[in-house]
């Protein structure tokens, strides 16, 4: 009688670590290294994680400029396979827009309740002036490039948009006879970023040294003297992700807040850790597309937001510190001041250009309304900290409203909605959210 072998026992398999996960795991380990770092002055290990970070963010900041171009230019492009594509063009900034003014009023009251500039201890002479600061002249002007190549060598991001808006138009206007072009930009954008995918998986790794080098370089103590500041953009930034945002989706959208913060995590998560629009754009695109917006509208919307679109740089965060910096350097500010910090803020928001820190919008806040620009001096030192909550606000914000205008148009796929995972980031393609792939049968339509 012959004896059957045993089947051979299948290999356990390692369980896949979620990619939330992973980037919590890296901001406490961050933390822990800079604490070590400061507490034991460990040099080895403070250049180490200014070096992990450093080259993080440099790996991000190498795909902007194309990624903007090419991003923008397929966007508007893919445009005419929209029906209504100018109401919802104008819906998407005009939504923009209001987002922007609640944000901004936000920060103002907080900053009228609290004084954040009261009692830290701060003087004029303790800022100075920045090296290159914005005007509105400078904004306005500064658009337009004196040639195509220094807008991408000096990232330069307005310029580039400017460039490829004006490309994108008049291939709409050329129509069959561009279609060679649009095939390759959609090929480079493609390839853009599955690049940038693979530099987005390495943000665990990126939260090490940000995070690390952040404590190990600033500590806690500084943060005590802007403990009241720091403390009013993080309560801002918080009650417009987490208070006004689900308000909108409620009462105008009429979907369920929890399941926008469900699909929206990842892009939010990643933004806190890069503190860069531009550089979590493929994230957001696809959490976006994930949250039932239709490809063609969301490969023209969030492109769109991602350079222009920032409630806490351009909103919540200069009527902060515009107070801030007042209240440091004993300036006055009356009701027609107040006016203007809303007023810059709703339309100056595309100085930001979706990169990290928001240096050009301040400048351009404090200018605007006769404030020293050394103030601008008293805020780097705490601008990392500040930076990611954020980021964290305006790619929220980002994501939020192509989903109120789709809803609103009713061309949101409310079965995506309602049914979007978790953690889209793990096991998905990048393919299948590129904004070059943005060509489903079914058109989006726009009603009134």
């Amino acid at each position: 009688m012959s004896v059957s072998a045993p089947a051979p026992a299948s290999p356990r398999r390692i369980p896949k670590v979620p990619f939330w996960a992973q980037i919590v795991a890296g901001l406490v380990l961050g933390v822990v290294l800079g604490w070590i770092t400061r507490s034991y002055d460990v040099q080895w290990l403070y250049t180490t994680l200014d070096k992990v970070g450093h080259i993080f963010v440099q790996l991000l900041k190498l795909a902007v400029a194309p990624l903007v171009f090419f991003a923008i230019l397929v966007s508007i492009t893919n445009l005419r396979k929209v029906n209504n594509a100018a109401r919802l063009a104008s819906r998407t900034l005009l939504w923009f827009m209001i987002t922007s003014l609640i944000a901004v009023v936000i920060g103002l009251v907080l900053g009228l309740l609290t004084n954040p500039g009261a009692g830290t201890g701060l003087t004029p002479k303790d800022g100075k002036k920045p090296e290159n600061a914005g005007s509105w002249l400078d904004f306005l002007t500064g658009i337009i490039p004196t040639d195509v190549i220094t807008p991408f060598t000096e990232l330069n991001v307005l310029q580039i948009v400017f460039m490829a808006a004006v490309a994108g138009i008049a291939a709409l206007k050329l129509g069959e006879r561009a279609q060679p072009i649009l095939t390759f930009a959609e090929s480079v954008l493609e390839l853009l970023q599955k690049a940038l995918w693979w530099v987005i998986r390495l943000a665990p790794i990126g939260t090490v040294g940000l995070i690390g080098y952040a404590i190990a370089e600033y500590g806690w103590h500084l943060i005590g003297k802007y403990a009241t500041f720091t403390a009013d953009v993080y309560i801002g930034c918080a009650l417009v992700i987490f208070g006004v945002y689900p308000l909108l989706l409620a009462t105008v959208a009429k979907v369920n807040p929890l399941q926008f913060f469900k699909g929206a995590w990842p892009a939010i998560q990643l933004a806190f850790v890069s503190r860069s629009s531009v550089g979590t754009m493929p994230v957001t695109v696809k959490v976006t597309e994930r949250l039932g917006v239709p490809k063609e509208y969301t490969s023209f919307a969030v492109p769109f937001g991602a350079t222009t679109k920032m409630d806490g740089c351009a909103a919540i965060y200069p009527a902060l510190a515009a107070i801030f910096i007042a209240q440091i350097f004993d300036v006055q500010l009356g009701v027609k001041e107040y006016l203007l910090i809303a007023l810059v803020s709703v339309i100056g928001s595309a100085a930001t250009a979706g990169l990290t820190g928001a240096t050009v919008m301040l400048t351009l806040t404090l200018s605007t309304l006769g404030l020293p620009l050394e103030g601008v001096g008293l805020l780097m030192a705490i601008d990392p900290v500040l930076d990611m909550m954020r980021t964290a606000t305006n790619v929220a914000g980002q994501a939020l409203v192509p989903v109120i205008v789709a809803a609103r148009e009713k061309i949101l796929d409310l079965d995506a909605y309602n049914s979007a995972s978790a953690s889209p980031v793990d096991g998905y393609d990048t393919r299948e959210a590129s904004p070059a792939q943005a060509t489903a049968p079914a058109k989006a339509t726009a009603t009134a």
